[in-house]
């Protein structure tokens, strides 16, 4: 995000290309060597699993033809450098959400040629923004429901969640998840915040909540409270504009909220199993 920034502002110089990700290149010039083994489109091949939970998931099983067991870690290292060189870097991470790695004799389909994911995955790209393209939430009229429990050390645990978006059938249209942690001196008998913290908890929370809006695709889940804790969540349509925020509220926060945060893809929200009130 922040190199897409930087080359943006990169003034122009003539006789070079200055780009933020690394780009899709053909398959032809796509040769990696790790550790005395090949990775190209000669070595690999692929097939997709259909998951009937989870539909909109791309499930990609990668099939190295020379694939060792003891040597897993290096042929998934290699495959991951592969597909980052053949399909580009942006769109390897936006478009496979889970990937696997394994011998011929492990496969359970018909391998199909490396060569073809890109098709394959422009075909399945397509379908996706068919079914998803301009899904918004708004979530003025949701319900919320209050959860509370006690944890294994006997201190009690308070989630606040929007039980509308838990229920929602197109959560795959947000496919990135937004989760901070704040770290808090709160009484240390119950781990709750105290009154002038949980006042500049709230002013944080706002504060994020006024940058990410549901409207513009940033759909806030809810909050987690617990044992000097207190855990935020947002199901994001991209990445780009929360890493952003984040990052300036780590400078104007410094020194008054100690939080770290983490975002990552889960188009089937699996993140907010836990709170899910029939689960």
């Amino acid at each position: 995000v922040f190199v897409e920034d930087l080359v943006r502002a990169a003034p122009v110089m003539k006789g070079w290309k200055f780009t933020a990700l690394k780009q899709a290149s053909d398959i032809k010039d796509c040769n990696v060597q790790m550790k005395g083994y090949t990775f190209n489109g000669e070595t690999l091949s692929f097939y997709s699993n259909e998951l009937a939970d989870y539909p909109d998931e791309i499930d990609i099983t990668i099939i190295h033809k020379d694939y060792k067991e003891e040597a897993k870690e290096i042929f998934s290292g290699g495959a991951f450098i592969f597909l980052d060189n053949y399909l580009g870097e942006l769109n390897f991470i936006n478009t496979i959400d889970n990937l696997t790695v394994i011998g011929p004799a492990q496969a359970k389909k018909e391998p199909v040629p490396a060569s073809k994911m890109k098709d394959f995955l422009t075909w399945r790209e397509k379908e996706f923004l068919e079914k998803y393209e301009g899904t918004r939430h708004d979530t003025v009229n949701d319900k919320y429901a209050t959860m509370e429990g006690m944890l294994q050390n006997g201190k009690p645990i308070i989630a606040i969640v929007n039980t509308a978006l838990l229920d929602w059938d197109r959560k795959a249209s947000h496919p990135w998840i937004l989760k901070i942690g704040i770290r808090y001196e709160g009484n240390n008998k119950t781990g709750m915040p105290d009154d002038n913290t949980h006042d500049l908890l709230n002013t944080f929370e706002e504060d994020i909540s006024n940058q990410l809006k549901d409207a513009d695709g940033y759909l806030n889940i809810g909050r987690q409270t617990s044992d000097n804790i207190r855990e935020i969540y947002y199901a994001c349509k991209d990445f780009r504009k929360p890493s952003k925020i984040l990052h300036q509220l780590t400078v104007s926060y410094k020194g008054s909220v100690d939080f770290l945060y983490d975002i990552y893809k889960d188009k089937y929200w699996r993140t907010f199993e836990h709170l899910r009130l029939n689960r």
